[in-house]
């Protein structure tokens, strides 16, 4: 995979934690309401159409 192997991806997983740990549940909150949302929206728009 592009030539990274699996110590490559290891070493740059534990620094992304490490830098961004703390924001994480926030950001995977907004995702998860965002997408909820965004599945909202779709339904009632096919909905509309039938």
């Amino acid at each position: 995979m592009f030539g990274i192997g699996t110590t490559e991806l290891l070493v740059v997983g534990i620094v992304v934690l490490v830098l961004f740990g703390n924001r994480i549940p926030q950001t995977m909150k907004s995702l998860g309401v965002g997408l909820a949302e965004f599945k909202k929206g779709i339904n009632s728009n096919t909905d509309a159409e039938a």
